[in-house]
């Protein structure tokens, strides 16, 4: 019976991808103008089930335009590979990086806009005053 989520290796391996590409990101090594002065969080990586593709989603932290950071991080993805070798030495093959906009920040504020919302809250007063 074939599981639908990723494997146990997969999460370790895509959390230590993660570490290290944090790493990368607070020391600054990649230059590029679209990055400079941009605080960038690695949220989540996937890894494929061969382990050989890497598909980052990462948060820009400051005023940036998150699909030009992206744009700038896919541009030097194999300057990246070879800054994360040393880190990731016991993995049998370095993977190739695909980085993406991680957008679940901005679905969390729109639910936590919708809980919030005058009609949601007056729904919620009306089903307590109900139970009493």
């Amino acid at each position: 019976m074939k599981h639908a989520g990723p494997s146990q290796r997969q999460l370790r391996v895509g959390e230590q991808v993660r570490h290290a590409l944090a790493s990368i990101f607070q020391r600054g090594v990649i230059l590029d103008p679209v990055l400079d002065g941009v605080v960038l969080s690695a949220t989540e990586v996937r890894m494929s089930p061969d382990l050989r593709v890497a598909t980052c989603f990462v948060a820009p932290l400051a005023d940036a335009d998150p699909e030009e950071v992206v744009k700038a991080l896919n541009h030097h993805a194999r300057f990246i590979r070879g800054e994360l070798g040393p880190e990731l030495r016991q993995l049998r093959y370095m993977p190739e990086f695909r980085f993406k906009v991680d957008t679940s920040f901005d679905n969390f504020a729109k639910i936590d806009a919708l809980l919030h919302s005058p009609e949601v809250a007056r729904d919620l007063h009306h089903d307590d005053e109900e139970k009493e």
